[in-house]
């Protein structure tokens, strides 16, 4: 039974699943009252309980504590209902790289009891298109450095009619921050309901439209109060650091929510190299990392160089398996165990981990508590310990897609099955084997393969292509694209750059093909499917 909605603007409530379609919620442990707002909980209450003076957010140059993000949120909430006309409910797009800005601008679209739809920076107007016209999105909020892919989206949308920039810089020269400049302080926010959809988070998945995960605002402060308190035990005086986009559910909670609802610290970057990610652990004396394994890599190099990288209580690895030999190497080099962990966009965030008193190498651990973890056959009965099967699990967050009948394919009798392939030794410890479907995880990042070939095959010089993942020591896996040409056409050197740069304008460029090979034909059945387990093979 959903609680009560403040939302006037119903689109995503009447677009939720049917309820027969929804996975089994365990929220014993997980009470909250009927009336609550995220925006709220993690600025103006915390500014309450005494954290006003604190450092929330770290970046581009300054630090705000959590009375200047209150102070900042509120205005920002007045512009967006007195200026923008925003309506509880509508839905509401932000643009930007992880940066203060970015995360205000989210905190003011929760407290006008808006729904959050976080982008990339990287992605273009054709993508953006689509997922402005599945959640029917009528607002979006854009860095002023990447507004000419959002303006270009909105030129041919029949949704989209406002597009405001802010100022992602510490400048605050934009006409959204304009707008705020002179609106008071405090801001009575909307009383939203916990079952209100706070955040739509969009996963592409292999095929097909992307798919939108609706969380309401409770299972935002579920990821802090089971996780985020049980594995991390979250102090005032942590700092957050990582590398993964505040646009992914797993950026969201580990540089915003997580320190947010403690009263500790987030340091943003806007470019999470390695290196950036070393120096400012060290400038800031960082004590929480998130990022994926290939990082984790670099970061063991320099320690042997001479990084200081003391201050990190908790590596957090996430978004691809970690080798043993990366998590052996950590404990010998740092004495703490990096943490393994699985999480999904649908389940919101991580939900099987190892923990600093609990942890092996090749190994993800167990459930996080509140949630049950089974491996099962394609006959949903359960695997026999140490064989390998689909991930199924079930706990206080779960699937919800938005008006899609995918739903129907990630919950089976009330369990959400992942997509990932496991086992589950004799003491319940749960061993990732692969993922069960094509997508291609490269250095944390989930890539389509038949999204980069649609953008190969608009170029015209292409005729045919296959798309597959390669292993690859330093990212995990890489793109790698299989072209047969038109006739006529040479297929060398300056060829798979032209295709390269060809990807990389069309979609995000970090889904560009990094191998190009060129075939007179690609493998095919009888009845012409293209067989790519076979390009794998080779």
């Amino acid at each position: 039974m959903l609680g009560p909605s403040a939302h006037t603007d119903t689109f995503t409530r009447d677009n939720l699943p049917p309820a027969d379609q929804w996975p089994d919620f365990l929220l014993d442990g997980f009470d909250y009252p009927d009336h609550l707002n995220i925006g709220v909980e993690l600025t103006d209450a915390m500014v309450e309980k005494g954290h006003g003076d604190r450092t929330a957010l770290i970046g581009n140059g300054r630090r705000r504590t959590y009375k200047e993000l209150s102070d900042w949120t509120n205005r920002l909430a007045h512009a967006l209902v007195d200026d923008l006309k925003v309506k509880p409910g509508n839905r509401v797009l932000i643009r930007s790289a992880n940066n203060p800005a970015m995360v205000a601008a989210w905190l003011a679209v929760t407290k006008v009891g808006a729904v959050a739809v976080n982008t990339m920076p990287m992605l273009r107007k054709g993508e953006l298109s689509k997922i402005v016209d599945k959640a029917e999105i009528t607002h979006a909020l854009c860095d002023t450095r990447l507004m000419d892919e959002m303006t270009a989206c909105a030129k041919t949308s029949k949704f989209l009619k406002t597009v405001v920039g802010f100022d992602g810089t510490s400048n605050h020269d934009a006409e959204l921050d304009r707008l705020a400049l002179e609106k008071p302080v405090r801001f009575e926010a909307v009383k939203t309901g916990r079952d209100d959809v706070a955040l739509l988070g969009f996963t592409s998945g292999t095929t097909g439209s992307p798919k939108a995960t609706m969380h309401f605002h409770r299972d935002i402060l579920i990821i802090a109060d089971g996780y985020a308190r049980e594995v991390l035990n979250v102090q005032p005086d942590d700092v957050f650091v990582g590398s993964p986009p505040l646009a992914f559910t797993f950026g969201l909670g580990g540089l915003a929510v997580f320190p947010l609802r403690f009263g500790a610290a987030a340091a943003l970057l806007e470019n999470a190299s390695p290196p950036n990610l070393i120096e400012i652990i060290e400038k800031f004396r960082a004590t929480v990392c998130f990022t994926a394994p290939t990082a984790y890599r670099v970061m063991l190099q320099a320690i042997d160089e001479g990084a200081d990288l003391s201050s990190l209580r908790a590596a957090v690895s996430a978004g691809e398996t970690l080798p043993a030999p990366i998590y052996e190497e950590w404990m010998e080099k740092t004495g703490k165990p990096m943490l393994d962990g699985i999480g999904a966009t649908e389940m919101l965030h991580i939900f099987i981990t190892n923990r600093f008193d609990d942890h092996r190498p090749a190994c993800t651990g167990r459930p996080v508590t509140g949630y049950e973890a089974r491996v099962i056959g394609e006959d949903g009965k359960d695997m026999p310990r140490g064989q390998i099967g689909r991930l199924a699990v079930r706990g206080p967050t779960g699937c919800r897609y938005m008006a899609d009948p995918r739903q129907a394919d990630y919950v089976t009798d009330g369990w959400n099955v992942t997509g990932d392939a496991f086992s589950m030794d004799e003491d319940g410890y749960l061993h990732f084997a692969a993922r069960n479907d094509d997508m291609i995880v490269s250095a944390g990042y989930n890539i389509a393969g038949p999204e980069v070939e649609a953008a190969l095959l608009a170029h015209p010089d292409v005729a045919e292509c296959a798309v597959v993942g390669v292993a690859d020591d330093a990212r995990g896996q890489i793109v790698q694209a299989h072209v047969v040409l038109r006739a006529g056409t040479d297929g060398g050197a300056a060829m798979a750059k032209l295709l390269q740069d060809h990807v990389k304008a069309t979609i995000a460029p970090y889904k560009y093909p990094r191998s190009v090979v060129f075939t007179d034909a690609l493998p095919k059945t009888e009845s012409g499917k293209i067989q790519r387990f076979r390009l794998k093979e080779e």
